[in-house]
């Protein structure tokens, strides 16, 4: 039997069996690219890859994820460095949204009334004034009363001072105390440049600060004015559905910040209010000021607490002496302790949705890089920025699973008449091949 061999095609072997000439056949490569084949189906399984193969993956990704970290680190930090130049101006649009969302339930119910608009903010900031100056003037009162008193038992407490250096154990002549006393004295006249530049520049940080107050006040009565034209004008303004991402974080950021407000007054409370119960046992005069001071102080952190404490104690030690102004030391340390350590937390974590592990590392940083305004605002900004990952996460969530629906209903749009021979496993291959080698009957 000869065969018939196509030339330049097709070649036999010794066999006599037909096969491709290998001169005359095309490149795989080629043959792909011109259709001929498929090189994806003819090419010989891939090699089992080995560790080298695994390596380069997780180091190709770990790399990826690295400098992607290093570009937000980067954008972070000048984020930070642009918010440090403008501080001047960053800090009091701050302190005017935080006050905004005091006052803007009033303000809300104004409008809701059909107030204008730059009336309900005039009477929402007057209210503002009246429940703060109520309070200065609780205090007043009770300071002029027992003023007096205090200047005597002060005069006293310093003769007993006196007597008990010049007793054992330390038995300081009254010459010697004198000698100290002027040695303290010179010291201050040598250092008398020094004192006046500090002066100096403790009058200009007052001045920055009267001026950041009056500023602040001034942004409050706009926000509150024109508050509710921010987001229609940003929709209108910008467009797309980035839009409305962005407002709507913006709202949830706006109730979580009047959360934190709520419970940073709860916390103030509770401190003001067991600190008044300790005083009161305890003898200690001036105790309901002292209690409304650390009601006030107590939206300051750590200089604010630590300032109402030494002045409790202060008075305690003038008015009652030592052993009682350690034990009203001892009770404010306590109450402190338990406010900062456990109540803040807890109290914070619920209205903000932050665990307190967060918020403490979060005023850590904050008092860290800006000093105590930065303790007071990290915590609110912590919990804003937390706003928006969650939102961020529900979004992709939502992506996710609309296309898991997507894939689940192609996959049911799939019936048998659909199935393609690429889509045959190797059990029905088997199959059909021992039907096809079967005898008919």
């Amino acid at each position: 039997m000869n065969a018939k061999i196509t030339p330049c095609h097709v070649t036999s072997d010794e066999a006599g069996l037909p096969v491709p000439d290998q001169r005359s056949s095309p490149v795989p490569e080629v043959a792909e690219a011109a259709g001929v084949v498929d090189l994806q189906r003819t090419r010989a399984p891939h090699r089992a890859r080995h560790r080298g193969d695994f390596i380069g993956e997780g180091g190709r990704w770990v790399a990826i994820w690295s400098l992607r970290l290093i570009l937000f680190a980067a954008a972070a930090y000048i984020v930070g460095w642009v918010v440090g130049k403008m501080w001047v101006i960053a800090l009091p649009v701050a302190l005017a949204v935080i006050v905004s969302t005091v006052l803007w339930p009033i303000a809300g119910w104004l409008y809701r009334h059909h107030v204008p608009a730059a009336l309900a903010s005039m009477i929402s900031l007057l209210v503002a004034f009246g429940v703060f100056g109520g309070l200065i003037a609780s205090i007043v009162p009770s300071v002029v009363d027992d003023a007096p008193a205090l200047a005597e038992q002060a005069e006293e407490g310093i003769l007993s001072i006196q007597e008990w250096i010049s007793g054992p154990p330390l038995n300081i002549e009254p010459e010697q105390l004198n000698e100290y006393v002027q040695a303290v004295a010179g010291v201050l006249q040598e250092s008398s440049d020094r004192i006046a530049s500090g002066v100096f520049v403790g009058i200009g940080a007052a001045t920055s600060i009267l001026i950041t107050l009056v500023l602040s006040l001034v942004l409050t009565f706009f926000f509150l004015k024109d508050g509710l034209r921010f987001l229609p004008w940003f929709l209108r303004s910008t467009g797309g559905p980035g839009a409305h991402h962005v407002a709507e974080v913006l709202r949830r950021q706006w109730k979580t910040l009047a959360g934190f407000i709520r419970a940073q007054a709860i916390v103030s409370f509770v401190d003001a209010f067991f600190i008044w119960i300790g005083l009161i046992v305890m003898g200690v005069p001036l105790a309901n000021a002292l209690a409304i001071i650390t009601f006030i102080a107590g939206f300051v952190p750590i200089v604010g607490a630590f300032v109402a404490g030494a002045l409790a104690v202060l008075v305690a030690l003038v008015a009652n002496g030592l052993v009682n102004a350690l034990i009203v030391l001892g009770i404010i340390v306590a109450v402190q302790q338990l406010e900062s350590n456990i109540l803040q937390p807890i109290l914070q974590s619920r209205s903000m949705n932050l665990h307190p592990v967060v918020v403490l590392l979060s005023v850590t940083a904050g008092a860290r890089l800006f000093g105590i305004v930065g303790a007071f605002l990290a915590v609110p900004v912590a919990a804003m920025v937390a706003v928006a990952v969650r939102y961020v996460g529900e979004v992709l969530d939502e992506k996710t699973a609309d296309e898991t629906r997507h894939l689940q209903g192609t996959d049911d749009d799939v019936g048998p008449d659909d199935v393609g021979p690429d889509d045959v496993g190797p059990d029905d291959a088997d199959e059909d091949a021992e039907s096809r080698s079967s005898p008919r009957s």
